[in-house]
């Protein structure tokens, strides 16, 4: 793994734990086995670095939907897990991120920059549902987008903090946001087809 690769894990990872404050030039460097003068050569500043670590992490391999819509009930139940174990596996990060947004704005800027940053791929995805007639042209593709999405992200990101709220499992819970969702824009989930034969 080269020097820059290694500097932006090790910002990530220490941010996560330490926040921004924490997360010092000196222990990032320390994390990346380089010296702090490395890390500015690499960089210029602790925030030019932690503002491409966060987009790293950002722009990191997603999990993808199909461009030809089969079964639209499995393509969402795998695409929910994965996007559930990304996010609960970045939750220490991502809370993070999330009480410092105001102190710092300029980080959420980086959750924006990803071409398949999952809200669109998920309105892209509807959209297909809607132009092959799986999916009723009524629903708004952003506006359900956000319900699932949202869905997810509370999940992998409460869950942990509220146990007491989620007494199912989180493959039930999946199950049951995917097939609310498909209920909501108007398509039928395979497990819905079944349960009516």
């Amino acid at each position: 793994m080269d020097i820059r690769t290694r500097l932006l894990d090790a910002a990530a990872r220490v941010y996560g734990e330490t926040g921004y404050r924490g997360a010092t030039t000196r222990r990032i460097a320390q994390e990346a086995g380089v010296s702090e003068i490395t890390l500015f050569r690499q960089f210029g500043s602790k925030e030019s670095l932690i503002l491409e670590a966060l987009t790293q992490v950002g722009r990191a391999a997603q999990p993808m939907l199909p461009d030809d819509p089969v079964d639209p009930h499995a393509e969402l139940m795998q695409w929910c897990r994965q996007r559930f174990e990304i996010l609960n596996g970045l939750r220490s990060l991502l809370r993070k991120v999330m009480g410092e947004v105001e102190e710092h704005p300029e980080i959420i800027e980086c959750a924006k920059t990803s071409p398949h940053h999952p809200a669109l791929l998920l309105e892209r995805y509807v959209r297909r549902l809607q132009e092959r007639g799986l999916a009723s042209s009524d629903t708004p593709p952003k506006l359900a987008a956000a319900l699932l999405i949202g869905a997810i992200f509370t999940e992998a990101m409460v869950r942990d903090m509220i146990p007491e709220i989620y007494p199912y499992s989180v493959d039930e819970a999946i199950e049951a946001y995917v097939r609310l969702f498909l209920r909501a824009i108007g398509a039928t989930s395979t497990a819905d087809q079944a349960a009516a034969r």
